[in-house]
């Protein structure tokens, strides 16, 4: 028995069936029309409900911001509570669905709420560029860890000026010329810096943690 051939044709080699998303694509395109296409539709919904899905983590503070409708607000709040499977995938398909009832500018808040919730604080900032100085003081010189251990004295000694050779001998380069290449010491200088002044941080009356913080930013060598 012969089978049945599908109705359509083919674009660069490629089988477009009549009726299918390609081939619906294919014709918007003829016509010159901006209508999206069904392709385009199918890809926004998932965009949408990936966005929804991501509402789900956003900060309190961030999503008071946003001012959303008592409706998305309370299937968003539903949704954390769900934890049946088949209960949830079906709440964040209502989600979804609140989502495209959102206009351009109030979506478009909603994902920089969410990309400003992934950026790092200007605590966290300020803490990382205050690591960075400090490593390199140390690795400069000797001065400096005498520094730093008066300033955060709750730093094991011992184990930062291992940290410290292990790290000035490694910074050598492969070849005459080429940037330096630091081993793991220079990391891991880098890390217990990061951890004492992040410590330093959460207990502002520590009067040695604030020294260290603010002995970071001047800039000058040992």
């Amino acid at each position: 028995m012969s089978r049945k051939l599908k109705k359509g044709y083919y674009v660069k080699g490629q089988f477009v069936a009549e009726g299918s998303a390609l081939d619906l694509e294919y014709k918007q395109e003829l016509k010159g029309t901006d209508e999206p296409t069904r392709t385009d539709l199918k890809r926004e919904s998932t965009e949408l409900q990936k966005v929804g899905e991501d509402l789900l983590t956003l900060r309190a503070d961030l999503m008071a911001r946003l001012e959303l409708s008592d409706k998305l607000v309370d299937a968003v709040a539903e949704a954390k509570r769900i934890t049946n499977f088949e209960g949830r995938r079906r709440q964040m398909q209502f989600i979804g669905k609140l989502m495209r009832l959102l206009d351009p500018a109030k979506l478009q808040e909603v994902r920089d709420a969410l990309a400003e919730q992934h950026l790092p604080s200007a605590q966290e900032t300020a803490v990382l560029h205050q690591a960075e100085i400090w490593r390199d003081r140390l690795i400069a010189g000797d001065d400096a860890v005498g520094q730093w251990i008066s300033l955060s004295p709750a730093t094991d000694s011992q184990q930062l000026r291992a940290l410290v050779r292990q790290a000035r001998k490694g910074a050598k380069p492969e070849k005459p010329g080429e940037a330096l290449r630091h081993g793991r010491a220079y990391r891991d200088i880098f890390q217990l810096v990061r951890e004492q002044l992040t410590r330093a941080n959460e207990q502002p009356d520590s009067s040695a943690g604030s020294s260290a913080r603010d002995d970071g930013y001047d800039g000058q060598d040992a």
